[in-house]
């Protein structure tokens, strides 16, 4: 299933949303990946954002919460993984979420101190300690518990105006967008070809014809391997961990393996490619 999102109209609601309200919304995909509406972040979300491995945790939050959401119907409130207060309602197409509304940052109207002091230890990975985060912390805007309520039923009520004029909207998957999509959430798991052929319901034969279709004359073993390099690369850039936790990390167990399949693709060694890189 393709999921076609009218980015400008909907970039429009949720704009006006913010000018209404000075509430942020976004949208979240089926997976929890933001589809980057939004640019207005509080300072706060920003600074976080801005250091790769603030922003590692800020993705992992969001994934988290889509596939911990367990309310009947409606918005589900929580802390994210820093401590400020935020909301999340699926958008339905029939019985399957299409996407996620996503509502926050902010925090609610209990004292500053009290919640400052909830988020702190939170913030001990902050390279430069958390009270380096304290003023920023202190900016987030404050809601009542009956002015949150009013404006999430405010959104339950307008998630029907959005799929009335389909602003989300679903289309049939070919084959190979299908095995692209699945190496794509799945690369760094164990694969095979017989594994994928069982998984997306296509002949091995199909398989191998989509892939050399998708990779320009290569292989399924080429596409995968693709993915996890370019995964590995990001880690080995945004990330401080050893080099063989990042080819476990990418899905390859054997570190010999993982720097010489590494050094065919990129022509470099995976310790030469982050420190030219880094400095």
């Amino acid at each position: 299933m393709n999921i076609l999102f009218d980015e400008e109209q909907l970039r429009k609601l949720i704009a006006n949303l913010r000018i209404l309200t000075g509430l942020p919304a976004n949208i979240l995909d089926p997976e929890g990946r933001d589809i980057n509406l939004f640019r207005g972040h509080p300072p706060f979300c920003r600074i976080i954002n801005d250091l790769p491995e603030g922003h590692e945790r800020c993705v992992a939050c969001d994934r988290c919460k889509i596939q911990h959401y367990s309310s009947e119907k409606g918005f589900q409130f929580y802390r994210c993984h820093a401590g400020i207060c935020e909301a999340i309602m699926p958008l339905y197409d029939r019985k399957n979420p299409l996407a996620y509304l996503a509502v926050g940052c902010y925090l609610d109207d209990s004292p500053l101190e009290e919640q400052w002091e909830r988020t702190r230890p939170l913030l001990d990975w902050w390279p430069d300690g958390p009270d380096a985060l304290k003023d920023a912390f202190f900016q987030f805007r404050q809601y009542s518990n009956q002015e949150i309520q009013a404006y999430t039923e405010t959104l339950e009520a307008l998630s029907a105006y959005i799929q009335l004029k389909g602003m989300i909207l679903t289309t049939e998957q070919t084959d190979a967008q299908k095995l692209e999509l699945y190496l794509d959430e799945h690369y760094m798991e164990k694969l095979s070809l017989a594994s994928i052929s069982k998984q997306l319901h296509i002949g091995r034969t199909k398989l191998c014809a989509l892939a050399k279709e998708l990779s320009g004359g290569d292989t399924l073993s080429y596409l995968i391997a693709q993915r996890r390099i370019n995964a590995a690369k990001r880690l080995l850039l945004q990330s401080n961990m050893p080099i063989s936790a990042v080819a476990e990390e990418v899905g390859i167990s054997d570190y010999n393996y993982f720097s010489k399949v590494f050094r065919s693709m990129t022509g470099t060694t995976p310790s030469a490619f982050r420190k030219e890189l880094r400095g």
